[in-house]
């Protein structure tokens, strides 16, 4: 089926965002392909590029520990068509003078733009989803799960708290524990979506391609 954005993606061909095995490809083919897809055909871009000059790129990087070894991954990354600079860093602001400007201006602070399964996501934060995404994470986990060899789960790998709280490698485990969904209702979409899915993939597969329905109307 066609598809959409990650979590569809990732639905459509039974596995987990490339986080989870330890790969940042997902942040590239969903955030930065689509911003560079769209600067390629922007006529400001065009125009500088075409009289030999660059685009200036602002990086949202802080100065605090997190984003300063992200930083240091990226420094000294060279393009013939764009100059980066890192106006955060430049003003030593660090993520909590960003909340307190970012406060100051529009009165709250906006929560993170990550995908709300992804693998950095801390237990806290799943605390705080919605019963559709709860629900949609097991979903994710279930459809994985034939498939995983060397992660358990959206998590990677349980930890036994040594650096930190203990945590199960999967989110499902996790959800379950803390009584977020009901285990029945787990047990119903860990048992029975993943193969409802495949059948109503296979239900459409010989259509033509533009023919075919979105995965959102299963979903």
């Amino acid at each position: 089926p066609r598809y959409a954005d990650l979590l569809e993606n990732c639905l459509t061909n039974g596995t987990l965002p490339s986080i989870a095995f330890g790969f940042s490809s997902c942040s590239a083919k969903w955030k930065a392909a689509p911003q560079n897809s769209w600067m390629n055909n922007w006529d400001v871009a065009q125009q500088a590029w075409n009289q030999g000059m660059r685009v200036i790129k602002c990086i949202g990087y802080d100065a605090g520990p997190r984003d300063s070894q992200r930083y240091a991954h990226a420094e000294g990354y060279g393009d013939d068509r764009y100059e980066y600079r890192y106006p955060l860093r430049e003003w030593q602001w660090n993520r909590e003078a960003c909340e307190e400007r970012i406060m100051r201006e529009l009165g709250y602070v906006p929560p993170k733009s990550s995908c709300f399964f992804c693998t950095a996501s801390k237990p806290h934060e799943i605390d705080k989803l919605s019963k559709a995404e709860l629900r949609l994470i097991v979903l994710l986990e279930a459809r994985a799960a034939p498939r995983l060899r060397n992660v358990e789960g959206l998590w990677r790998k349980s930890t036994k708290g040594v650096r930190g709280p203990s945590r199960p490698g999967r989110m499902t485990d996790y959800i379950a524990d803390k009584g977020l969904l009901p285990q029945e209702e787990i047990d119903r979409i860990w048992t029975e979506c993943p193969t409802a899915l495949i059948t109503w993939q296979e239900a459409h597969a010989e259509k033509p391609l533009a023919e075919r329905p979105a995965l959102e109307e299963w979903v």
